[in-house]
């Protein structure tokens, strides 16, 4: 057998396991985020925690693209979005979806396996709602599928709400605006709104056929694993990489930190521009080490992140 004939039956059934399995296995998804060390999720979902989750609310976009940038991933960021709440801040653990044009054939396989083989209820546009659990974020790819294609109105809302207590990423038209803007922490980022609705009927009308969960999926110009953390603020999302998520927090309190003082110290008129906005001479380091120490309690960073912060400096 020739390379090429090996290639194409092991690419041929690598896209059969994908429709027919649909949900990612545990083994896939561990083998596909081998840089994360930390806990993990029941079915291999890397899980970062709740601290980092709390300190990356604080990041700029900025702040993470920089990070992500300087480690060469380059396509993490979606922008051109619509939102809900769009003075807040979405962060959150990614849980992925993929949804395609409906095609009958497919749609009624993989209904009959999700009802009768995997025990899974009602339409398939809720089974990755059924997944959610505190602090998830459901991410979507709904191919931006606009006049018939809304698979979330305020019911689905409600519910991915309650489970996650976070909003959406969804590459498609949402409806019911009204209701969903009543949902008080449903921070979310959408393409368009459309009053119509999403129908979800093999032996009749049919506009989506659910194809995977909690497998890469494309967002915009974004990759995106299940596990990667969503930060969404000012119009745009970018998904961070677990393993990188502690080192984007960290660089960010850093900036922040220096920020704080060197526009403190330029009000005061003690330094100015010119050596604020190039590399710190050893005397403002010292400085800088010393107004740390004296305002410890008053910043925006946790005490015991600029403790560590202060053991790796010299002055």
């Amino acid at each position: 057998m020739t390379s090429q004939k090996l290639m194409i039956i092991l690419w041929c059934f690598f896209i059969s396991q994908t429709v027919c399995s649909q949900q990612i296995s545990k083994e896939e998804l561990i083998f596909l985020t081998p840089k994360w060390e930390g806990e993990r999720f029941p079915d291999g979902r890397p899980k970062v925690s709740d601290e980092i989750l709390d300190r990356m609310s604080q990041v700029t976009l900025e702040e993470a693209w920089a990070v992500l940038k300087g480690e060469n991933f380059k396509y993490q960021y979606a922008e051109g979005w619509m939102c809900i709440n769009p003075d807040s801040v979405l962060v959150g653990r990614a849980i992925t979806a993929i949804f395609m044009p409906g095609r009958p054939d497919i749609h009624r396989v993989i209904d009959d396996r999700g009802h009768n083989q995997d025990g899974r209820v009602k339409s398939q546009n809720s089974w990755p709602i059924d997944l959610l659990v505190k602090r998830d974020v459901y991410v979507v790819d709904q191919f931006g599928a606009h006049l018939d294609g809304p698979t979330i109105g305020d019911n689905l809302g409600n519910s991915i709400y309650t489970k996650s207590g976070n909003g959406i990423v969804y590459n498609g038209a949402i409806r019911d605006i009204d209701g969903l803007k009543e949902i008080g922490g449903f921070t979310s980022f959408f393409r368009t709104y459309h009053p119509s609705h999403h129908l979800n009927n093999p032996n009749g009308q049919l506009n989506t056929t659910l194809v995977g969960i909690n497998q890469p999926t494309r967002i915009g110009m974004a990759t995106v694993l299940p596990g990667d953390v969503v930060l969404g603020r000012n119009g745009g999302v970018i998904f961070i990489p677990p393993h990188l998520a502690e080192k984007v927090v960290k660089t960010s309190e850093i900036v922040r930190l220096r920020d704080m003082f060197g526009h403190q110290r330029l009000r005061e008129q003690k330094y100015t521009p010119g050596q604020i906005d190039t590399r710190w001479s050893d005397e403002i380091e010292k400085d800088f080490s010393q107004w740390l120490n004296a305002h410890i309690d008053d910043l925006p960073v946790p005490r015991e992140q600029i403790h560590e912060l202060l053991k790796t400096r010299t002055w």
